[in-house]
């Protein structure tokens, strides 16, 4: 197996849930999502970002408004709606869950596998 591709698989299954981190600290258009994932070190393309963006939209989970720019057109602001914002909830437990279980195997166990 590739590590680039595990990497990329990695990075695809977390990328849901640092958008909506990200939108939970204030709405921001599509390009200041790519720029803040791009300061997290989380490279994003805009062909990636915008069918997650109409996704989690359709779930109910992002909700957004049209705000005149000084530089263009219109932008699409998005922001947590409600029920977007119960959903960060249970991602946050499920990440803590599951990164206190790597810590765990990492740290506290490494002959856990001689063990059996």
């Amino acid at each position: 197996m590739n590590i680039e591709n595990a990497k990329s698989q990695m990075r695809k299954g977390m990328l849901e849930y640092c958008v909506l981190l990200l939108l939970k600290r204030r709405p921001s258009y599509a390009s200041d999502i790519i720029q803040q994932l791009k300061q997290a070190e989380l490279l994003v393309v805009e062909g990636t970002l915008y069918p997650l963006l109409t996704r989690l939209k359709n779930d109910r989970l992002l909700q957004y408004q049209w705000q005149e720019s000084t530089q263009g057109p219109p932008r699409k602001y998005y922001a947590l709606s409600p029920e977007g914002e119960k959903f960060l909830e249970g991602l946050d437990l499920a990440w803590a869950e599951l990164s206190g279980t790597i810590n765990y195997l990492k740290n506290n166990h490494p002959n856990l596998l001689e063990a059996k």
